[in-house]
């Protein structure tokens, strides 16, 4: 394929040399003359540029490939040296030389330099066709206007002229498919031009030269220049015609019933539904079972009817506001618009297979589900063994104007081919309104298609007219066979239109005026599709009216069921979440703790390491390091913790699964997951070993791209799928979090109250301030507490058999001191029967802190009782460490804390042997421990309260603390709100400074004054 190749580069140079080929704009109205191309159209040899007098080409130059020829001479040369040997000429002119001339030799002097040049030209024709054919394609349903033809389309640029039409050339037979691979070396110019056109510049266009793949490419000519299309049977356009009826129908009866509502219709551009369905069929043809569907706000109420088949009656329900009454029993949550709602029901493709169809819910943050379903399929891969990725598939509807525009649609492509990230590819249908809410594609994206993101990833783009049902049907067939052949992406550009504007409610003549003059009188996609069948026989009149009148009935007996209709309580949890509880179902707390035998048995799996390893010398140190701990039971760190947990929950059967920038090492070098062999690259990671004969990627740690949304959008969606997996996000700081805030305010934060979907996505953020500026010192506490759903003012019911506080509340936000107890957090993620999100502000400097170590008894399983010993599991609250007694009426000053902070004032009190200070430790922040907090106060009924924090006063959790505390202290007559002082940084507009001198003055100060003799007066 030498000459392919150089097609290529030649192709690219002449795109650079000639100006005349600086394409207009994407729409340009052209004269009549203009508007329409035929292969008899030619530039009139008046206009066509006379080519230079060739000048002669060196003998060093015949090892050229052939497209590379550009004068008579050379051409001459070349082919006299072939006659002379074969091989002295490059593979193409070799190739090229026995296709024209063969092995008859009496041939070679019948054969001209002007018939190699037109053979030549056209196959550079053949080539134009293949890239720039979708330009000039019949995409644009209302026709407003037409883009100017390219000039590599013009046979006269090739020296063709209409009197060459019917001449006959040689286009020989290659090694590629399509037209130039079929037996027919001779044929006319009219045969080869009408034959490209049909194939590339009809109702769809195809985007595909620039894979970088002759397979693939091979694998897609032959199915788009096959001389005869695949036809559909009767049976299939049946199928197709009621699907398409469905979809229209299904619209306008919602219009007219909730006339007002606003639903996000599908109206112009109703071809996607039986489009979605070729999509899941096809799939399922190749062996689909599971599909992950994220659609667009427009069409989706229409999916979950149509597609996904949610009972009708139920979705009627939602427009008349019953679903969520208040007056329903059992937890319902918030709820959420109904183009917002997911669903999951069983399906039946055409060809009676059964396929499971998953709509994710989402907000309205556009393209924010995209990363999200990527990690629910993948997800459904593991749990299922789909190792070739054939059985679960993901398919995304976009916006034209929101696949350009938003980030996190490169983010989530960008994903597709990583080795942890990959789901085998997924199929995109684009619904291309050709304007976004009010904005022209002029002014909404900078390049060509909106679809032109799909490059970058070697995806085949097939544009397609909204308007021609087969061709819509056609496309989607071929991108999902592309998926499950290649398992790779794919896109089809369903171009097409809003009849009603942005919304139902909204008037578009206000903007595209012009535009909706057109779309005004425009017919439907169903007319023209019932009438192309009428006509053709395919179908009668009578059965049309058929499908209409079935549909209508339908929809009337499901709108008069929808009156009486009583929701049953909704199947909030998939079956992976049988037994999983509500908010409103108690569950009760579960101890933590391994036992000591468990324990050291999978500790040593962990620490030791093969011999035929050569690691690191400070890896090696590391891990050596860990065998001690293990052995002595003392000085156990935060990384080793982190390590048992992770095996630990392995060895019970758990999936763990870790992923971030930077996770596998860790920022700060502290966990070393994966051993690099020094002598030879090879990776070895312990945790793969936990139990004998582990599967593959029941732990995965994985470095991911340099992304926050999308990576953290992808493990919340991979977190969705089953209850019996710890999913983790690492940020590689926490203050780089914020980087993922629509997964963190619109999915994490909220899901069960919108959608009722339980996640337990543990999010992983550093968080301190050790002097390293504004950017790599918050993890933003403040927001995720700001963000918390419980009430400050109303202490929930604490006792520890009968309190759902936990459950009640949207997430658990912790600020961690102890190794140990960063393992019981851990481990409570699963070893409870609900889920929820926990948001940990795990330590920088504490990582290898000389006070920041546990013992191994902290780990072991101990059933504890009211009087001596705890039960191991995590302290919402670490008391102070001097073991005060039940009343310590001598301690002058409590104070309450969080995080790092606790080190230096305990360092500063051990300094000063300020022994009537108590420090506590509030390691939960969110839900807070009222019932703990109440029993320090108690503990210490003469002291003065304090809360002392790193951060500046307006960050932080002091005001999340303050209205807390004072409740806890209202209900014991400990005073007022004034009496709660609080210790730390002033207010700021940034997180920290920057100058590591005032970092270190402004540390100072706070744990002097946290720790002075005077009493606090600040803040009141």
């Amino acid at each position: 394929m030498a000459w392919f190749r150089a097609a290529t580069v030649i192709t690219k140079r002449k795109l650079l040399q000639r100006s005349a080929w600086n394409f207009a704009p994407r729409i340009q109205v052209l004269s009549s003359q203009q508007k329409t191309f035929h292969a008899t159209n030619f530039t009139p040899k008046s206009q066509v540029v006379a080519p230079s007098k060739p000048s002669p080409v060196p003998l060093s130059r015949l090892t050229d490939s052939f497209l590379y020829g550009s004068s008579s001479t050379y051409l001459e040369e070349l082919q006299k040296a072939w006659e002379a040997d074969p091989s002295s000429v490059d593979e193409s002119w070799d190739i090229f030389f026995r296709n024209y001339i063969g092995h008859d030799t009496s041939r070679i002097s019948q054969v001209s330099t002007k018939q190699i040049q037109e053979s030549m030209s056209l196959m550079l024709l053949v080539r134009a066709y293949q890239m720039y054919g979708h330009m000039i394609a019949k995409l644009d349903p209302l026709e407003l206007g037409q883009r100017q033809i390219p000039q590599e389309l013009d046979p006269a640029n090739y020296g063709f002229t209409e009197s060459d039409l019917d001449r006959e050339f040689f286009l020989g037979a290659w090694k590629i498919s399509g037209i130039l691979s079929e037996n027919q070396p001779v044929r006319t110019l009219r045969s080869i031009l009408t034959r490209l056109e049909k194939a590339y510049c009809g109702t769809i266009g195809y985007e595909y030269m620039h894979i970088a793949d002759t397979e693939k490419c091979n694998w897609l000519r032959d199915r788009i220049e096959s001389e005869e299309t695949a036809k559909f049977d009767r049976e299939h356009c049946l199928v197709i015609l009621e699907r398409l009826a469905w979809s229209l129908k299904y619209e306008m009866f919602l219009g007219t019933k909730w006339s007002s509502a606003k639903r996000f219709g599908l109206e112009g551009a109703e071809t996607l539904i039986p489009g979605l369905q070729e999509v899941i069929d096809r799939a399922a043809d190749f062996g689909a079972e599971n599909v992950v569907l994220g659609t667009t706000h427009r069409g989706r109420v229409n999916a979950l009817g149509t597609v996904v088949k949610m009972p009708l009656r139920r979705i009627f329900c939602e427009f008349n506001g019953t679903l969520n009454s208040p007056d329903e029993r059992g937890y319902t949550g918030t709820g959420d618009v109904k183009h917002h709602l997911g669903a999951s029901y069983d399906h039946k493709t055409r060809n009676s297979k059964n396929v499971h169809i998953s709509l994710v819910p989402n907000p309205s943050h556009l393209e924010a589900v995209d990363p999200v379903v990527e990690g629910k399929t993948r997800a459904k891969q593991y749990f299922s063994n789909d190792s070739e990725r054939i059985k679960n598939i993901s398919i995304l509807i976009h916006g034209d104007g929101s696949l350009p525009g938003q980030g996190v649609a490169y983010e989530s492509l960008h994903l597709s081919a990583l080795p942890n990230y990959s789901t085998g590819g997924t199929v995109h249908l684009v619904l291309n309104n050709q304007v976004a809410f009010t904005t022209d594609p002029d002014s909404g994206r900078s390049s060509q298609y909106c679809t032109d993101i799909a490059k970058a990833f070697d995806s085949p783009v097939f544009h397609v007219n909204g308007d021609d049902m087969e061709a819509v049907a056609r496309a989607c067939q071929l991108a999902a066979e592309w998926r499950q052949t290649f398992h790779s992406d794919a896109m089809v550009d369903v171009v097409c239109y809003r009849r009603f504007g942005h919304n139902e409610v909204d008037e578009p003549f206000l903007t595209q005026p012009m535009m909706y003059k057109v779309i005004k009188n425009h017919p439907t996609a169903l007319d023209f599709y019932e009438k192309k069948l009428v006509e053709s026989g395919v179908v009668t009149q009578e059965e049309v009216d058929g499908i209409h009148k079935k549909i209508n009935k339908i929809l009337n007996d499901e709108f008069l069921a929808s009156k009486d209709h009583v929701p049953d309580r909704k199947d909030w949890l998939s079956a992976n979440w049988t037994g999983f509880k509500s908010p409103d179902q108690l569950s009760p707390i579960r101890n933590t703790g391994v036992k000591i035998e468990t324990l050291k048995k999978i500790g040593k799996s962990i620490t030791t390491l093969p011999d035929n390893i050569t690691p690191h010398r400070a890896v090696k140190k590391f891990y050596e390091q860990r065998v001690q701990m293990l052995e002595s039971g003392e000085g156990i760190d935060w990384g080793f913790a982190e390590a048992l947990a992770f095996a630990t929950l392995i060895a019970e059967g758990n999936h763990v699964r870790l992923s971030g920038q930077d996770v596998e090492r860790g920022t700060f070098s502290h966990r070393h997951a994966i051993i690099h062999d020094q002598q030879t690259g090879v990776k070895y990671c312990p945790l793969d070993h936990v139990n004998p004969n582990q599967r593959k990627e029941m732990f995965t740690v994985s470095n991911s791209t340099l992304s926050e949304y999308g990576v953290m959008g992808f493990e919340f969606g991979y977190s969705m799928e089953n209850p019996h997996s710890l999913v983790m996000w690492e940020a590689q700081f926490g203050d780089f979090a914020n980087g993922g805030q629509v997964i963190i305010d619109n999915f994490l934060s909220s899901c069960e109250a919108k959608w009722l979907r339980q996640n337990g996505l543990v999010l992983l953020l550093p968080h301190g301030y050790d002097g390293q500026g504004p950017e790599h010192s918050s993890a933003r506490l403040e927001r995720f507490l700001q963000m918390s759903n419980e009430n400050p003012f109303v202490i929930p019911e604490m006792d520890p058999k009968v309190t759902k506080q936990i459950q009640e509340c949207n997430w658990q936000v912790v600020n961690i001191t102890t190794p140990a107890n960063y393992f019981h957090v851990l481990r409570r993620q699963i070893h409870r029967e609900f889920r929820k999100p926990l948001i940990v502000m795990s330590p920088k400097n504490l990582l290898r802190h000389k006070e920041c170590k546990s013992k191994i008894s902290e780990f072991v399983d101990v059933e504890g009782n009211d009087e001596h010993q705890e039960s191991t599991k995590f302290m919402r609250l670490i008391k102070d460490k001097n073991n005060h007694s039940q009343l310590e009426e001598g301690v002058r000053r409590v104070i309450l804390c969080s995080g790092k902070v606790y080190y230096d004032l305990d360092e500063e009190r051990g300094k000063i042997n300020a022994k009537d200070i108590a420090i506590c430790r509030v390691e939960q922040l969110c839900p807070f421990p009222y019932d703990l907090i109440q029993q320090e106060l108690k503990r210490y009924p003469n002291a003065e309260i304090v809360w002392c924090q790193e951060e500046p006063m307006n960050m932080g959790a002091y005001y999340y603390m303050l209205p807390r505390l004072w409740t806890s202290m209202k209900t014991l007559g400990r005073g007022s709100m004034e009496d709660i002082k609080y210790v730390g940084r002033d207010p700021a507009a940034a997180t920290a400074t920057g100058f590591y001198k005032i970092h270190q003055k402004e540390q100072s100060e706070l744990v002097h004054k946290a720790m002075q003799n005077q009493p606090i007066h600040y803040p009141f």
